[in-house]
């Protein structure tokens, strides 16, 4: 255990430099005296930590001192593997790097550890696209990676229903949702999103922008995320559900929130063992669709329209399944009998 917090601390100061006790503590999930006795056992190990005193002091490594990748665990050298699955970085001009990356964190590995590449990809593969969805990258993201890597201003392009746009965007990042690679980026004072496939054109800036240390993509990304789900999904549905029908929602519904929030406000069971509940919907004709899947799992009681929907496509169902069976018609019809050849004294001519 205090090995590997040992080399954790090691390679902390190798990526930023310098780091207060207070800092290398919170990392590490460690008290700072624990933090002084590790540095200390460094420096008795021959690792060049140097104190820096002062308000602006820390910690930081002597010479450019730097350390082989020893000490790794198999999870953790087959992890660095995952993390560079082919697919996304290829996408975005990166394969050349991601392969010459990976030679040269295999040639650090000890000779254990070098089977850690094959055993990765015999296990996992990502396949990022959506079904049904066309594979390839959009046409400008290489370009618009390029900028973001370098903090480079663009003149970006933009397809906005029928008419094109123009943007001049600092770009933040480029996050990958279903397939589908989204831009974020300053424009003036506000943050935006932006669909790659629908960028017509990237001009790269001569001048470079000085980035917002304090912008979380990640978190960006969820609270737009959430914030879109919500605003969708401005309607509410009241419903009956039974067990199967609570349990079945969770597929149905359109955002985790959505069903989290359904199960939050149910009452239940009553004395058939249904729930009452509300559900975020997004109209009417959307929820028609939806809760036609949970078929007698579920009974709508608001809004009067969506229960009359539900009801008139209960009625038609009944009636399609309580008549004959398609293509049976004819086995259950009688055949045409041929008519008696007429006889003497029949009258006819």
């Amino acid at each position: 255990m205090r090995a590997a917090r040992l080399i954790s601390l090691v390679l902390l100061l190798q990526a930023r430099e310098t780091m207060t006790a207070a800092e290398l503590a919170r990392e590490l999930e460690v008290s700072e005296r624990t933090v002084y006795r590790d540095v200390l056992a460094l420096s008795a190990a021959g690792v060049p930590v140097y104190a820096d005193r002062g308000r602006a002091g820390g910690y930081r490594l002597l010479g450019g001192y730097r350390t082989r990748l020893t000490g790794l665990t198999r999870d953790e050298a087959e992890a660095l593997f995952l993390a560079g699955l082919p697919g996304p970085a290829g996408d975005m001009g990166l394969a050349d790097a991601v392969a010459s990356a990976e030679l040269k964190v295999l040639a650090a590995l000890p000779p254990t550890l070098r089977d850690a590449p094959a055993r990765t990809g015999q296990r996992f593969h990502l396949d990022v696209p959506g079904w049904f969805r066309e594979v390839g990258p959009p046409p400008w993201l290489t370009e618009l990676a390029g900028a973001v890597w370098r903090d480079r201003v663009v003149e970006l392009r933009y397809r906005r229903g029928d008419r094109e746009v123009t943007r001049t965007v600092r770009p933040y990042g480029l996050v990958l949702k279903n397939g589908v690679w989204y831009l974020v980026g300053r424009v003036g004072d506000n943050v935006r999103t932006y669909r790659v496939d629908r960028v017509t054109g990237v001009q790269l800036g001569p001048e470079t922008f000085d980035r917002d240390e304090d912008f979380d993509l990640a978190g960006h990304w969820r609270e737009q995320a959430e914030a879109f789900h919500r605003g969708v999904l401005r309607e509410r549905a009241t419903v009956r559900l039974s067990p199967a029908g609570l349990r079945q929602l969770r597929h149905l519904a359109d955002a985790p929130f959505a069903y989290d929030e359904a199960v939050a406000a149910a009452d239940g069971p009553d004395g058939q063992g249904w729930f009452l509940t509300r559900l975020p919907v997004e109209s009417v004709d959307v929820a028609y669709h939806q809760l036609l899947g949970l078929g007698p799992e579920v009974e709508v009681l608001d809004p009067p329209e969506l229960r009359a929907r539900l009801a008139e496509a209960a009625e038609r169902m009944a009636r399609r399944y309580a008549g004959p069976q398609p293509g049976r018609e004819r086995e259950r019809e009688p055949q045409p009998q041929p008519a008696p050849a007429p006889g003497p004294g029949s009258g006819q001519r």
